[in-house]
């Protein structure tokens, strides 16, 4: 049975009347009340959330996860594949022409030249050593080169600092799921137990905003906004500041979608990323760049410069499931070195997960096994190797 305990308060509705139609209808009403008389939030303040709960989620069977990472990887993995066998049909062996056909599949694919010349490189020394017969093998020695590659990017978000709030920055262009992965990331903090606030810096669209005041209501998050047009650097500087000295645990940044060729634009992020330091020192701790897989080789392009702007310490690669382009995941490992933390298959929150490599190679390579381990949640401990 559910019990809802309402203090007497001047003013307030008859509270006896109410408790005849029952202790949960006597909770609604009183809930509903208190909201009515709630005021308004005013610019440049945060809005009032309900504090977040803690309610356990598992993460999905490992079993159940991996399946729909294959899947979502099923396009790549056809385009490599079904066009790896085609070269080997007829008992051919490995010579010049089948290597320069294959570096056509691994570029199609977005694994990016310098990637491909480097795997070819690799696989001619192979094949002189008559290590690399059919297509089989050479389906085994991409999927040992694509780990090896991969070796140390899958590292997770960090932890919360001892004292004050893990402030993360994210940043994007407009489409790749920005302000999307920002909800699934509160949604997940939130889940944990953390009190978490939102930003919303992007202040040059209103519906950015809108949107950003939606994903709080639904993680239960606290967020602070000003009007369209405010100066994003003064949003969050004022965040920072709220949530430094209301203990909140994390506070997540949005910025407004940049287009990675203007320098002006990218002058603005660089004076968001001083102002935050400015309101807390060693802040962000985090600058999360959203990518969208499904746009190939122009995402390298935009990880390399808003790198150079803004120093980015990990990629989330949003649009994973469905996409042909699978393979720029090795070329961002392999041309920048940036870690690959987050990877989204999905619309749903709990399709936001921790990126591992083992994982992704398994699914894009290997024959179909589920892992051996699940993936942990998202800013989650790994499980100890047994």
């Amino acid at each position: 049975m559910t019990v809802f305990a309402v203090d007497i308060i001047p003013g307030i509705p008859d509270l006896p009347a109410l408790a005849a139609l029952g202790a949960a209808a006597a909770g609604a009403a009183y809930a509903w009340w208190r909201g009515r008389r709630a005021p308004p939030a005013r610019a440049g303040e945060e809005s009032p959330r309900p504090a977040p709960v803690a309610v356990p989620t598992p993460a999905p069977p490992a079993a159940d996860w991996f399946d729909r990472l294959r899947s979502g990887l099923s396009r790549t993995r056809d385009q490599l594949f079904e066009r790896v066998d085609d070269l080997f049909r007829g008992g051919r062996r490995i010579d010049e022409d089948l290597l320069q056909r294959l570096e056509e599949v691994l570029v199609t694919a977005d694994v990016g030249i310098r990637t491909a010349e480097r795997l070819l490189s690799a696989i001619r020394d192979r094949a002189s050593r008559e290590e690399l017969s059919d297509a089989a093998a050479l389906r085994r020695y991409l999927g040992e080169e694509a780990s090896a590659l991969l070796a140390g990017r899958d590292q997770p978000l960090v932890s919360p600092p001892p004292a004050g709030p893990l402030v993360i920055m994210v940043v994007g262009v407009n489409g790749t799921g920005k302000t999307t992965t920002i909800g699934k990331l509160a949604s997940r903090y939130s889940r944990e137990g953390k009190k978490v606030m939102l930003a919303a810096g992007d202040t040059f669209r209103a519906a950015a905003i809108e949107q950003l005041e939606i994903w709080a209501e639904r993680a239960g998050a606290e967020i602070v906004r000003q009007q369209e047009g405010s100066d994003p650097s003064a949003v969050i500087f004022d965040a920072v500041k709220a949530a430094s000295a209301r203990g909140f645990d994390v506070l997540i940044a949005d910025t407004a979608g940049r287009l990675h060729t203007k320098a002006p634009l990218m002058d603005e992020l660089r004076k968001v990323k001083r102002v935050t330091d400015r309101a807390l020192p060693g802040a962000p701790h985090e600058v999360l760049l959203v990518l969208d897989a499904s746009t190939g080789q122009n995402a390298v392009t935009q990880a390399r410069l808003f790198d150079e702007a803004v120093g980015v310490t990990g990629i989330v690669l949003t649009k994973l499931d469905g996409t042909a382009k699978g393979g720029v995941v090795l070329q961002i490992a392999d041309q920048l070195g940036l870690p690959i933390k987050l990877i989204g298959i999905g619309e749903k929150v709990e399709d936001l997960r921790d990126f591992r490599s083992a994982d992704f190679v398994r699914a894009l390579f290997g024959d179909g096994e589920e892992p051996a381990r699940p993936s942990p949640p998202m800013g989650g401990q790994r499980p100890a190797a047994s």
